[in-house]
């Protein structure tokens, strides 16, 4: 038996979840909803009709009704779930409901038509009661007459600190931390910690740990609050804090944040002026929006797709995509240029027609997959000047490995449909395009990056321009080469 009473105390979760199942309003995040929500934690198609209908009908209250008890962040899938039109009137109905936790959760498409039609003072009002990161991002977008009209309503301090964010490039540390952090003075001791969290706690909002800093607001450890709990009053905090910390430049890049905070296993981390002050933090919740969002925007940059964001207006998707689509015609002029030039050859033996796209379409896939590993390695720092020669390398050996197995499947097919001979031909045409293939999915995003572009958004273009060429020069010309034809 344990010598303190109060570790000798069960606690039932049980009667925990029991109790909390009373609580008043019964929100999700405190109980199991079964009327809203399928079993992956969807809003289910019914409970939609059913809003749609009360909105229809103009029944207020019951519309009231059934949006109340949802979680903000389901409030904001239900927007995006809507047409324009009924936004506009669901948010007229639930205005009350419309929190800054709602709006924080929107897409951003749907945020910015939303802010469109509020006046001023009442998207000031949202932005003053999200954290300085989150109104950020809401304001950022806004045209300069609407932002300035936004920024005016607002309290002096809130509005210089979006200010302060804004004056900082997108995508950097500086846009994206967050101003509210616990910075102490290094002479404290745990007891003088412990008693300035409790007269300060309502200001100081959610934080993982507390940051100690010298006279010049330089960051010179972190505390743990879990140190802070089990360490004795009168401890110092230079005692006890983590002098080794990893601290992020308020310029550097998101994604480089993103990088750091995984390969370092942060909860979050102290960003720094130029003269190395504490200026902000970057917690975890913020870096795994970053890492979903540069993921989903690597995946749509090598497809072309733009945004790739089904909220986005026509308008802006049609811009996005029709460029590379235009990119890919002038690149596919190539192929067909080559593909004239053996004009002669194919209308002496069809079999070339029937087999030209087999060596392209292969030799275009193995492109693809070697082009999504580079591009991939390169924004995780996995490929660097230091190993690009030991990455080709060795995309070079799964390439020969794959374009033989590949080769001699379709060697044997074609021999046994047509002849041996177109067999040999289609076989060693498949294995240069395929290392071809190989070689252009390491190097056209490596160059891309080494001249200071994105690799992710046009290295689809020229690989898969690459392999046509290549797939319809290797085969033509060898079927020629090799006496098949004339």
């Amino acid at each position: 038996m344990s010598a303190d009473p109060l570790l000798d105390e069960t606690i039932d979760p049980a009667g925990l979840a029991a109790e909390d199942d009373t609580h008043e309003g019964g929100r999700p995040d405190d109980r199991v909803d079964d009327e809203r929500h399928d079993e992956e934690n969807r809003l289910k198609p019914e409970y939609l009709r059913a809003v749609r209908t009360a909105l229809e009908e103009d029944r207020r209250g019951e519309l009231y009704e059934l949006v109340e008890p949802l979680h903000p962040a389901d409030v904001a899938d239900l927007l995006e779930l809507l047409d324009n039109d009924q936004r506009a009137e669901l948010t007229i109905a639930i205005s009350d409901l419309m929190t800054s936790e709602v709006v924080a959760e929107l897409n951003d498409w749907v945020r910015e038509e939303m802010m469109e039609g509020m006046p001023a003072e009442a998207v000031a009002l949202i932005a003053e009661q999200l954290e300085t990161d989150d109104a950020v991002q809401m304001i950022e977008d806004m045209g300069a007459d609407e932002r300035e009209a936004v920024l005016a309503e607002m309290d002096a301090e809130d509005r210089a600190a979006i200010e302060s964010a804004l004056s900082y490039p997108e995508e950097t540390a500086g846009r994206l931390m967050s101003r509210e952090f616990v910075a102490v003075p290094e002479h404290f001791t745990v007891g003088d910690l412990i008693d300035y969290l409790r007269v300060h706690g309502t200001l100081l909002g959610d934080f993982f740990e507390v940051f100690v800093v010298d006279e010049a607001h330089h960051p010179v450890g972190t505390c743990a609050l879990s140190w802070i709990l089990t360490t004795p009053r009168q401890v110092a905090l230079t005692d006890v804090m983590k002098r080794d910390q990893t601290v992020i430049p308020v310029l550097m890049d998101q994604e480089e944040v993103a990088l750091m905070f995984q390969k370092y296993a942060l909860i979050s981390a102290a960003v720094i002026d130029s003269t190395g002050r504490l200026v902000g933090q970057m917690t975890v919740d913020d870096v795994v929006h970053i890492i979903s969002e540069e993921a989903g925007e690597d995946a749509l940059l090598l497809s072309g797709a733009g945004d790739g964001d089904i909220n986005e207006p026509i308008r802006e998707a049609f811009s996005s995509r029709v460029r590379w689509l235009v990119a890919n015609l002038g690149t596919a002029l190539v192929a067909s240029l080559i593909i004239a030039a053996f004009g002669a050859a194919i209308e002496q033996l069809v079999a070339l027609a029937i087999l030209m796209p087999i060596v392209a379409s292969i030799g275009g896939n193995a492109g693809t997959q070697t082009m999504a590993v580079t591009v991939r390695a390169i924004a995780t720092n996995q490929l660097t000047r230091a190993n690009t020669g030991k990455i080709l390398w060795r995309e070079m050996r799964v390439a020969i490995l794959n374009g033989v197995t590949i080769a001699v499947l379709v060697g044997i097919a074609t021999a046994l449909v047509f002849d041996w001979k177109l067999g040999g031909v289609i076989a060693l045409a498949m294995v240069i395009n395929v290392v071809t293939a190989g070689l252009a999915g390491v190097l056209v995003p490596v160059l891309f990056e080494r001249a200071k572009q994105d690799p992710a958004v046009a290295s689809s273009v020229f690989v898969t321009m690459v392999t046509d060429s290549m797939g319809f020069f290797a085969f033509l010309g060898l079927a020629v080469a090799s006496g098949l034809v004339g």
